[in-house]
């Protein structure tokens, strides 16, 4: 009964959509990602409040929840768009929002203008998560031209992503913070992560808890429908689905980073305004991994066209300069930002315009 209940009511879904104009697809995609850039805004608050509530810290709470449950409207338009058979729109995404939300932590480092932002929130965590990030999008592109194999449509590198992200995170991130071999040196700049005890004191961790699931649940709802507008505006106009993927819909589910991290710089929780990205990034390589799982048509890391491949490179190169510029920890460069912040958003907007040719 509940199986009949929930396919009547997923044909009914199917049936709304595929009913749609490309005017009404386009409305619908604007106002969900208007939606996620406002409920994003609402998390950085309570973020930082369970990060003290919690006594985790703004690096591992940014890097294991808040980059998380930001992340959660991108994952569900990727999982849509794999189980709906449109694996590059599904791939575009995943990989083109970790591309986008890099550049994001450029510009809320063009926000924050009494230092560099990498300098600043200088945190083992982070560099640890990044390189964590290129690991895993080499293993990307190393299964993609190994032979495909796969059981009951789930190829075993899917496995694999989410076993190394787990053990990364357990092994490596948590003990950063509790016994950390490496430490940056601290300057007049840097701003260290000292809980405020107002939220300790004064606020309760289930009501904060409550608020901060209730906003995640939006966010995800609203991915939901802006995967479903950008299938429906991909068929309707020229622009194809790794493009759609890529430059589209990875931007609009992404807005949750950018709007958290730049109300996190301006509250002055810049340690989590980076490891909400950073962390983000690597817990968005897992949408490849589920929507692999929701792909019902083989392996899903052999559906990778030029553009996939390509998005995925660029990822690698902009993840990379990001470690180096967490490392070189430069005070102040071109209008007031790091080298790094500047090269990423140059090396962004020229790779996606090579993109758009493809």
């Amino acid at each position: 009964m509940t199986c009949q209940w929930f396919c009547h009511h997923r044909q009914l879904d199917m049936d709304f959509f595929n009913d749609l104009s490309l005017t009404e697809a386009t409305v619908i995609f604007g106002c969900c990602a208007l939606l996620i850039a406002i409920g994003g805004g609402q998390l950085s608050k309570e973020g930082d409040r369970l990060a003290d509530l919690t006594g985790m810290g703004e690096a591992l709470f940014g890097a294991l929840f808040l980059g998380a449950i930001t992340s959660l409207s991108g994952l569900v338009t990727s999982v849509t768009a794999a189980h709906e058979s449109h694996p590059q729109l599904a791939i575009s995404n995943a990989i083109g929002g970790i591309a986008a939300q890099t550049v994001f932590l450029a510009i809320a480092d063009i926000t924050y203008r009494k230092t560099n932002l990498e300098h600043a929130a200088a945190s083992l965590a982070n560099i640890i998560q990044a390189v964590l990030l290129i690991l895993l999008l080499g293993l990307l592109m190393t299964v993609s031209i190994l032979p495909e194999i796969h059981f009951f449509s789930i190829h075993p590198a899917s496995f694999i992503l989410v076993g190394v992200y787990i053990l990364a995170q357990k092994k490596l991130v948590s003990k950063s913070k509790n016994m950390p071999m490496w430490q940056a040196v601290k300057t007049d700049e840097t701003r260290p992560d000292i809980p405020d005890e107002k939220n300790i004191t004064q606020l309760s961790l289930p009501k904060t808890a409550l608020k901060f699931t209730a906003l995640g649940l939006v966010i995800t709802i609203c991915g939901y429908f802006l995967a479903q507008s950008a299938i429906v505006i991909s068929n309707q106009t020229t622009i194809s689905e790794g493009v759609m993927g890529a430059m589209f819909t990875s931007v609009a589910s992404s807005l949750p980073e950018l709007i958290v991290s730049i109300a996190a710089v301006r509250q002055g929780a810049l340690t989590l305004a980076v490891s909400n990205i950073i962390g983000g990034n690597t817990f968005d390589i897992l949408f490849v991994a589920v929507a692999d799982a929701a792909y019902s048509d083989g392996s899903i890391y052999h559906t990778f066209e030029s553009s996939q491949l390509f998005v995925i490179a660029l990822t690698i190169l902009l993840t990379a300069i990001l470690t180096l510029g967490l490392l070189d920890r430069e005070k102040r460069g071109f209008a007031h930002i790091g080298w790094e912040s500047l090269l990423i958003i140059l090396l962004f907007l020229g790779g996606y315009a090579v993109l758009f040719f493809l």
